[in-house]
């Protein structure tokens, strides 16, 4: 069978039948001026956890404020989560502004695990002073994420 062939499904007795063909786009190839086909900058490596969760305490926070879901026991529900896990995720925003900022744009793991886990942080956001938690991100950041040089 060869790609651009039709393709048929027939079922039993008074059934369904389906066609369909399949055809590549270009025959398979890319044009030169196709805007897909020009190479985009990808850093490599994969973005830290903790700041995949730090953006999404975020959007949970934003679906919340604007009425799009009821509560975070919703969330919970919606996302098949606990509603303990729920708060673990959401008490980031207890964090100073700066921060989740910092959280937001760790440098990404080429290798291994992430330097700084959210259970790391944790400690951090149940801190009520931003100026403890500061003190605590700085040690945290200085003990575990190697210096650029």
């Amino acid at each position: 069978m060869r790609i651009d062939q039709p393709v048929e499904v027939a079922s039993g007795s008074g059934g369904i039948e389906v066609t369909w063909t399949f055809r590549p786009r270009n025959n398979g190839r890319k044009s030169k001026d196709d805007p897909s086909h020009k190479t985009r900058d990808v850093e490599p490596g994969n973005i830290p956890r903790v700041s995949r969760l730090m953006a999404l305490a975020i959007k949970f926070d934003g679906l919340v404020r604007g009425g799009e879901v009821r509560d975070y026991a919703d969330i919970a529900r919606l996302g098949y989560v606990t509603r303990a896990r729920i708060t673990q995720i959401m008490n980031l925003l207890n964090l100073a502004p700066d921060i989740q900022e910092g959280i937001l744009f760790l440098p990404r793991t080429v290798k291994g695990r992430d330097p700084i886990r959210e259970r790391d942080v944790r400690p951090i956001a149940a801190v009520p002073h931003w100026h403890r938690q500061r003190k605590m991100w700085k040690k945290l950041v200085r003990d575990r994420i190697p210096s650029r040089q």
